[in-house]
């Protein structure tokens, strides 16, 4: 079988990685194509994943429009040298999905972002499928599979993630330490255009840094007064980092899921909270992360976290969800192996 994966953002590679490995390992023919946004080609030249470079991510609106035209472009060209029997993608993978009807192939999109409403506009009536979460809020109709667990569970389930505390030693830290990791977005992704999250970002840091140590991972610049809290490893650190810290408080979605499967609360901070299934299951039934649209209850929230803090109790609370969830990056392989051998029959 040939199959191509397209990378539009840095957490898709961290979502493919495992099942591209093991598609290649059963002897399928893999080719990965990517748009350059973030540290997206710095992870698929770590995890050794050779790419062609399809596009740019644009901020504007106008430029996102006119950049898709040109990533479909290079999609269509390589597609028909290639020739898949099956494009795959994640979230808003509009370009799958139009390349895929224009050669008369399949699409899978694996989506968990429900407010991503220009996405599903100009994706749905074209892909073949949309994988979601089971806890996905939309239905979708009849292209839409659900599975019991989460994208993040890819990569960070105990079977394919194991953390590494020499991350800690080059911070100066050490097992046990309190320290707070936070995180700033650009809010430039599409579905992010008119969002907010922390408004006094400098507020909200001094009073987080009373109780232990600051560190900040940001997508943009930071204000000078921040600057000195940025994390400074290396990208395919962070979940290492993630794992050991005592409380990671947000604007970034993905990272807050990514906390909540390694056992680390998780404070998000938006005006999109509990717009997402998975946030809303993640909060509910197992307590490990909690939403917010106002940023004094989120500062409050996690102030309550940090002084009744215990590691055990968070991870007995991962214990959980790991028995309760599947492994997802199987489900991804069988998924686009069973699904070939349908409709080649």
């Amino acid at each position: 079988m040939r199959i191509l994966f397209n990378i539009a953002h840095p957490a898709q590679v961290h979502l493919f990685k495992n099942s591209i490995r093991i598609l290649k390992d059963r002897g399928h023919d893999v080719k990965v194509t990517a748009v350059n946004k973030e540290v997206s080609r710095y992870l698929l030249g770590t995890y050794g994943i050779e790419y062609e470079l399809v596009g740019e991510a644009k901020n504007s609106l106008w430029g996102k429009a006119v950049e898709l035209l040109k990533i479909e472009g290079y999609l269509y060209r390589i597609s028909r040298e290639f020739r898949p029997d099956i494009l795959v993608g994640g979230v808003g993978n509009v370009y799958v999905a139009h390349v895929g009807r224009l050669i008369d192939r399949p699409s899978i999109v694996f989506d968990d972002t429900e407010h991503a409403k220009i996405e599903h506009l100009l994706m749905d009536p074209f892909v073949t499928l949309i994988v979601t979460p089971s806890c996905y809020l939309k239905d979708l109709g009849e292209k839409q599979i659900r599975y019991n667990g989460y994208h993040e569970l890819a990569y960070l389930h105990p079977k394919y993630f194991k953390p590494d505390p020499s991350v800690l030693e080059s911070l100066g830290l050490s097992k046990g330490d309190t320290f707070f990791l936070l995180r700033f977005v650009s809010w430039t992704a599409g579905h992010d255009i008119g969002q907010k999250g922390i408004g006094n970002r400098i507020r909200f840091v001094k009073e987080i840094e009373k109780y232990g140590i600051v560190l900040i991972s940001s997508e943009g610049r930071l204000n000078r007064e921040l600057e000195k809290y940025r994390v400074k490893i290396p990208p395919e650190k962070i979940h290492d980092l993630l794992y050991y810290a005592t409380l990671y408080v947000g604007e970034g979605a993905t990272m807050a899921s990514e906390a909540a499967v390694l056992g680390t609360p998780a404070v998000y901070v938006s005006s999109l909270a509990r717009t997402m299934g998975n946030f809303i299951e993640l909060e509910e039934k197992y307590g490990l992360v909690f939403s917010y649209n106002s940023e004094s209850k989120a500062l409050e929230k996690a102030l309550d976290i940090i002084e009744t803090y215990s590691d055990r109790e968070w991870k007995e609370k991962r214990k959980r969800l790991i028995k309760d969830k599947i492994d997802v990056t199987k489900f991804i392989v069988d998924l686009i192996e069973k699904y070939h051998s349908h409709i080649a029959r």
